[in-house]
């Protein structure tokens, strides 16, 4: 595969652009695999990656029924961070905010990382108490944050107002080294990496079925036949309850629609992320000039892809309180992705019931800044049989009661 550069720019542009190469194969299904992804998003495509790259395992098909990222890693707000209370939940998504500084050049190709800070407002005395707490959890972590005060926020937020009128900014947990990357470019990276391994990366291939002798999985059936494989990942978000079902093994998560928009592209005003969860709005910047806001999830569970009126006039109504300037802009688009959300809203990275079969499931709302991390982990666990990044994700907590609740330390299910 062809490097890409400033030299491999200019190259093309003298030829008017005629040797550009496909960025991944799309072979036919071979009839055996010794790993099999089902999931073409950022975790699957991050575990095939780590798999080929840290313990060189590449016969392996990653399999996607739609289109490479065209489930939740296509349809985020792109938030990256680390800051969480729980030590589990901080070493693993710290894992994945350094692998994202140095991705654009492990991929060879260009992910938008964006180290431009990340803002989480306090705007009630609990919250203030809460950051306040994980900043110096954090520091034992070696995560660094710090809390701010509202003169700090409004230095780095111009456009913020400080005042209310429901809920004053009384400070923030500020990630200097948080921010934002490009979902597609990270997919599609990742893709071009493991085809550049020899993976078959599958597009348009549904699995209907999972065949098992026994206790021990043998293989798949899909749209496109039969395939056999010695071990399987079950990276699909949303749909983990299903292709568990297959397996023959219950998951402890529910699935609901999240849902975001973006405004018209407008000059640049706000060069930071901004969250603000006591009124459940997140909002940054894009390179295009986009406002690019974020809310809850449904109140019920769904598998719908699509925006609906109400979430538009809650997150933004909440949010013109804090950010005024907004209330004259157009929405550009609106849309939905299906997460998938535990009890104790931290994620699965765990063997299960079938010898074989391992899970990645439950990122909930904030599944994009895991990526490498996630994949980095989850390839260690398949490869090796555990992983220390994993090691508390498993199953079998919710059976022994081994909650990680990042819903109260987090303040959001983020």
């Amino acid at each position: 595969m062809k490097r890409y550069s400033a030299f491999a720019i200019a190259r093309e542009a003298a030829r008017y652009h005629t040797g550009w190469e496909r960025a991944w194969r799309a072979p036919e299904p071979k009839k055996k695999y010794d790993v099999i992804i089902v999931g073409a998003g950022g975790h699957g495509l991050a575990t095939a990656y780590y798999l080929g790259k840290n313990f060189g395992i590449t016969n392996v098909a990653i399999l996607e029924k739609g289109w490479l990222g065209g489930g939740n890693t296509g349809r985020n707000t792109t938030i990256i961070r680390s800051n969480y209370l729980q030590d589990p939940s901080a070493a693993i998504y710290e894992k994945a905010r350094s692998l994202y500084e140095t991705m654009s050049q492990d991929l060879n190709y260009n992910v938008m990382f964006s180290p431009r800070g990340v803002i989480m407002l306090a705007q009630t005395h609990h919250e203030v108490r809460g950051y306040q707490r994980t900043a110096h959890a954090n520091a034992l972590q070696g995560v660094q944050t710090e809390f701010i005060g509202p003169e700090k926020v409004k230095e780095l937020v111009p456009i913020i107002r400080l005042e209310g009128p429901r809920y004053p900014v009384l400070g923030g947990l500020w990630q200097a080294r948080g921010g934002t990357a490009r979902h597609d470019a990270v997919a599609w990276g990742y893709a071009r990496a493991c085809s550049d391994m020899g993976m078959d990366v599958i597009q348009k291939c549904e699995v209907t079925a999972i065949r098992r002798d026994g206790d021990k999985v043998v293989g798949v059936d899909t749209s496109k036949g039969t395939i056999d494989c010695d071990k399987l990942g079950i990276v699909v978000a949303g749909h983990s309850g299903h292709l568990a079902d297959m397996a023959g093994f219950r998951l402890p998560i529910e699935s609901v629609a999240l849902q975001a928009l973006v405004s018209e592209p407008i000059k640049p005003c706000m060069d930071v992320v901004v969250m603000a969860n006591t009124v459940h709005g997140y909002m940054s910047q894009s390179d295009k000039g986009e406002m690019v806001i974020g809310g809850g999830t449904d109140g019920y569970n769904n598998y719908t892809q699509r925006g609906s009126f109400h979430h538009i006039e809650e997150t933004v109504r909440a949010l013109i309180e804090t950010f005024p300037m907004i209330s004259r802009l157009k929405m550009l688009r609106q849309w939905g992705g299906i997460v998938d959300v535990t009890g104790d809203r931290s994620p699965i990275l765990s063997k299960t019931p079938v010898d074989g079969v391992f899970i990645n499931c439950g990122w909930g709302t904030g599944g994009f800044k895991a990526i490498p991390g996630s994949g980095w982990a989850m390839a260690e666990l398949m490869a090796k049989g555990r992983s220390p990044l994993t090691d508390e994700f498993g199953l079998n907590r919710f059976g022994e009661g081994r909650f990680i609740d990042e819903s109260v330390a987090a303040g959001v299910a983020h």
